[in-house]
């Protein structure tokens, strides 16, 4: 395992990138790190660089395209920091994202904490404890040049490719009754359009989200009420360019949106 000092040295070197939008080619081999529970530690240094209560966590890599897109074979787990976090409609810098993609999402307001325990969560366990429900873009980054090669411990100390985060209004009650997997999901910018549904998401937003409790109690971490976790892309990456406007439409659940400027 990485010592402390080695922790904290891959999380500045990771976090000047993020910052300066800068990147590279790999973390230095000296505090490089090898397995998920290294990148985990990494991550973690992230959220005591913000100066709010963390937002939520995102999961990359819930689906086929999604995995596809940044060559891993399972899922992720990321920490939304308030400072990246905005309302539908928000015009946001473009910057040197080198990712170049927006994602469809639905994202669950938590309403209940759901501690460590030894064991696994059940998906209904997981879904009495949702407070709202919000349609959601992720714009994603990665500080690598390229982040198909670096690996899954990289991209968890990486903090997940997280960047920039949109949520909608939440949504009433009734969406207890559908069926998320089979839900329609829009993405469309000026010049492209790409449909799907929530079954891309690990077949289920709900069972996304379980996978998202069962990965933190496994590393010793609480999800919080209050905490939003948006749980993966329902449609293949959208190909974004400073000046688009990005809308996602999750039909009777509603619409978002972001400016990319």
């Amino acid at each position: 395992m990485l010592s402390r000092g080695q922790i904290e040295a891959a999380s500045d070197f990771l976090w000047r990138l993020w910052s300066e939008g800068r990147h590279t080619d790999e973390v230095p081999f000296e505090f490089r790190p090898q397995t998920r529970a290294e990148g985990y530690a990494i991550q973690a240094v992230v959220e005591q660089r913000s100066a709010k209560p963390l937002f939520g966590w995102k999961i990359a890599a819930t689906s086929t395209a999604g995995q596809a897109h940044i060559n891993v074979d399972g899922p992720l787990a990321g920490r939304l920091l308030a400072e990246k976090a905005f309302p539908s409609g928000a015009a946001l810098p473009f910057g040197a994202n080198h990712m170049r993609v927006a994602e469809a999402e639905f994202a669950f307001r938590m309403a209940q904490d759901l501690p460590t325990r030894r064991e696994p969560y059940r998906v209904d366990e997981v879904t009495a404890a949702i407070g709202t429900l919000h349609p959601a873009i992720e714009v994603p980054d990665s500080r690598y040049d390229d982040f198909t090669k670096v690996g899954a411990a990289q991209l968890i100390a990486d903090n997940g490719c997280a960047h920039l985060f949109v949520l909608g209004d939440m949504v009433g009650e009734s969406w207890r009754a559908l069926d998320l997997a089979t839900h329609p999901v829009r993405a469309v910018n000026s010049a492209v359009a790409h449909e799907g549904n929530g079954g891309s998401v690990l077949g289920d937003p709900l069972v996304a989200l379980a996978w998202l409790v069962n990965e933190l109690s496994g590393l010793g971490i609480t999800l919080h009420a209050g905490e939003v976790v948006t749980t993966g892309t329902c449609v293949t990456p959208l190909p974004i360019a400073s000046g688009d406007e990005v809308t996602a439409d999750f039909g009777v659940l509603g619409k978002v949106s972001v400016r990319l400027i």
